[in-house]
């Protein structure tokens, strides 16, 4: 009993000061970040989301020029590390060039080209576009057909209203950039909105699961989680006898843990039409025995039983042939998740 008790508040210990396993959404890295460094990240990304909304909304509600909105987008997309994006808003504030690819794409999904053979169409930056468009407007407000029935009265008539004509057909033409630039930056921004909405709640149940989880093992099986920072110091190394060693020790906490929930004994136990020993060599019959006795749903026992088979195997074979650094970390990470729904089924 004692030895148990001391177990535990090691393995206490352990998680604060390691927060035991990592996030695995990034690396397995024995130096995680700091709470200091999570709380930046944690800003930075509720500030984007808040920038993001801020955008949709700008577009939506018409509260600002364009000017003004491929400049949010631009801090927006390097908030986000979003290369493409920031070099496409750099032509439609600078100005288009011949012969890079990505100038070429947007100013085909602009609508910019007025003869693309001929490489001839809008260049110039989206605030010249506007301000085109201001001009032209302008124009066409003091055009007026004449009242005159002067012996050129027609050719007058004709070629104001040819003038009336090409300057309409001129602004729809700008205007049509104008509405696709700032669709593209609607949709940006908007992409960048519901990504980072979803992986701050994908994050969140995540976290909230993990915490639970280490309580359980910690208050079930302590001494598992000493043997956690092994495993991962060993998977933050490429080489292939690392992986074996990390995997040969992912093994052994799935053998402790069957140990701490169903020690072994004698006995045996009926599950359908099989008879299984409990015995010390067969830790999947007593995990599969243990979620037997502490689950009702059927489906939920054969999902728990097929993966447990699975990852066992897998993590044995890995400890003789070849697994790379990505696969091994999976493992690892499915035994863990594995382990820890185990333990929530306790009743």
């Amino acid at each position: 009993m004692h030895r148990t008790t001391s177990a535990k508040t090691r393995a206490t210990a352990t998680l604060r000061q390691l927060h035991i396993p990592p996030n695995v959404s990034c690396n397995y890295e024995t130096n995680l970040p700091d709470k200091k460094n999570k709380t930046i990240m944690e800003s930075k990304t509720d500030h984007v989301i808040s920038l993001a909304k801020e955008i949709v909304d700008d577009i939506e509600l018409g509260r600002y020029d364009a000017q003004s909105i491929l400049l949010k987008c631009s801090r927006l997309a390097r908030y986000v590390n979003n290369d493409k994006i920031r070099k496409w808003l750099r032509f439609e504030m600078q100005g288009y060039v011949l012969g890079d690819s990505i100038s070429e794409e947007y100013m085909s999904k602009t609508g910019r080209w007025t003869d693309k053979q001929e490489n001839k169409g809008y260049w110039m930056p989206l605030s010249q576009i506007e301000s085109t468009i201001e001009s032209e407007k302008s124009t066409l407000s003091m055009l007026r057909i004449p009242d005159t029935s002067s012996a050129h009265a027609g050719v007058i008539v004709n070629n104001i209203t040819r003038q009336i004509h090409l300057i309409s057909s001129q602004i729809s033409k700008l205007g049509g950039v104008k509405s696709r630039v700032i669709s593209l930056a609607h949709d940006f921004a908007t992409d960048v909105y519901y990504e980072k909405i979803f992986d701050n709640l994908a994050e969140s149940i995540f976290d909230k699961y993990k915490s639970e989880i280490d309580l359980l093992i910690a208050q079930n099986a302590g001494d598992i989680i000493e043997q956690i920072p092994s495993v991962v110091a060993r998977l933050s190394d490429t080489n292939k006898e690392s992986i074996s060693q990390a995997l040969t020790t992912c093994r052994r906490i799935v053998d402790s843990f069957a140990d701490h929930i169903l020690p072994p004994s004698e006995e045996t136990i009926q599950i359908g039409d099989k008879v299984l020993s409990l015995k010390a060599d067969k830790p999947l019959n007593r995990l599969n025995a243990y979620v037997h006795l502490n689950c009702e749903s059927e489906s939920r026992k054969k999902k728990i039983r097929q993966n447990l088979q699975n990852l066992y195997d897998r993590i044995s074979t890995g400890v003789h042939s070849d697994i790379d650094a990505q696969e091994a970390r999976n493992l690892f990470f499915n035994v863990y998740l594995v382990l820890g729904e185990i333990l929530t089924l306790k009743k």
